[in-house]
């Protein structure tokens, strides 16, 4: 019986120092950047772990008052992939840390 709790709690141990360092993990991926280009690098934007657009830049040849539309789709396909990215960058990293274990609200 005593066995049992001794491994019980060398289990909670393990499990509260994994939320401690995902919790460390979540902080310092919200410092993080990812860059995304396209049009053949006609518009970047970078995004940051905390899902936010921080800078948007165009190139001039990308601006053609005939075509509104074509900028407004790769605003949004950047915006996109962006957000992609930041997703694949927080799942590695946690997997790092949970050995790939899928955690609810992770």
């Amino acid at each position: 019986m005593f066995n049992g709790m001794g491994n019980m709690q060398g289990m909670m141990k393990k499990v509260q120092k994994m939320q401690a360092e995902m919790l460390k993990m979540q902080e310092e991926l919200k410092t993080r950047t990812v860059e995304t280009t396209v049009g053949g690098g006609a518009l970047t934007i970078v995004v940051n772990g905390k899902k936010e657009v921080e800078s948007v830049a165009i190139k001039p040849e990308a601006l053609d008052p005939d075509d509104v539309e074509m900028l407004q789709d790769m605003i949004v396909s950047a915006v996109n992939e962006g957000m992609r990215k930041i997703d694949e960058m927080t799942e590695r990293e946690m997997n790092k840390i949970t050995g790939g274990m899928k955690l609810p609200g992770m």
